[in-house]
């Protein structure tokens, strides 16, 4: 994210508590700076919106592991929606007006429709889902209360990585969780092969985190040229199966990916695959990679980033 605003010649800070982040992934934008702390940090977050100038923010820090939100769902309400709301006081004390916030196809919950547009009921099935949703609500009620221009960008399945060294290095999505499991030498797991699909497998819409930074230069630009903003779908507008998924990593890394199936995880949906008409006319964002550039590149991060 900060590299692409950065390349598009944006001038940049981040704010970082680096509970899950990297400072060594800024050393190749020197010119950005790094601020160690949380937005919850109320004191902090005015200092830094000062004494850089800051016009808009692109708020992307927060907890999101769907399993983690279960088991701690104090936690994510403190992080996610506490956390925006201090944010938010600050933007409103210092008069930063627009703001680009990372939600999450999670507020769908198990839609009943496909493709999935922005404008079906939102019914989350996590805390960490319900989290993005109110955090949403709050977007939208300072949007009217306060004319915050604010735009959601409700990623669907983000995969991939940028350059080798800033790949996940973490196994809570699949294809990660695939690389975990070919090295451990075990099968991977598939969670049912008996749904509504044309493999029995669950259907998702795979985006590579590239295209998912390039959306949000695409609605930071679209902020401050005046837009209100909305609410956007990021993803590929196609669907791949959990067995497609396997079949490529299968070509890229040469192992074998034969699946061991296990029972379907309570409410997992059959498909669900992104609307992506919206975002492409209003801020003319189109996703540009498959998920064979998703895969490829992800391993060859999981290769470098992996100890040995």
């Amino acid at each position: 994210m900060v590299q692409a605003m950065a390349a598009a010649g944006e001038s940049l800070v981040v704010l970082d508590d680096l509970s899950s982040g990297d400072a060594g992934r800024l050393e190749q934008l020197p010119g950005v700076p790094l601020v160690v702390g949380t937005v919850r940090d109320r004191a902090l977050v005015d200092r830094v919106l000062g004494e850089h100038a800051v016009q808009g923010v692109v708020h992307v820090a927060g907890k999101k592991a769907v399993a983690e939100s279960v088991a701690d769902p104090l936690r994510y309400f403190a992080e996610n929606v506490e956390g925006l709301v201090s944010l938010l006081e600050s933007c409103r004390s210092a008069g930063v007006g627009r703001i680009v916030f990372s939600s999450s196809a999670a507020v769908y919950g198990a839609p009943d429709t496909d493709p999935v547009t922005e404008d079906v009921p939102c019914r989350p099935l996590s805390p960490y889902g319900q989290t993005k949703l109110v955090s949403e609500w709050v977007l939208r009620d300072c949007a009217t209360a306060h004319g915050l221009a604010a735009t959601s960008l409700r990623y669907f399945n983000v995969a991939g990585a940028v350059q080798p060294r800033l790949g996940d290095t973490g196994a809570a999505n699949l294809v990660p969780m695939v690389f975990a499991a070919l090295d451990a030498g075990r099968a991977p797991v598939v969670f049912g092969d008996d749904h509504a699909t044309p493999d029995g497998t669950g259907v998702r819409d795979y985006v590579h985190v590239s295209d998912v930074a390039a959306a949000h230069l695409a609605a930071a630009r679209a902020l401050t040229a005046g837009s209100p903003g909305g609410t956007y779908n990021v993803g590929t507008g196609t669907g791949c199966s959990v067995r497609d998924v396997l079949r490529v990593v299968a070509e890229v890394t040469g192992a074998d990916t034969t699946p061991e199936v296990a029972g379907r995880r309570p409410g997992d949906p059959a498909s669900v695959v992104a609307a992506v008409g919206r975002i492409e006319r209003e801020l003319g964002f189109r996703a540009r990679f498959d998920l064979h550039d998703m895969v490829s590149s992800a391993w060859t991060a999981w290769r470098l980033l992996q100890p040995r």
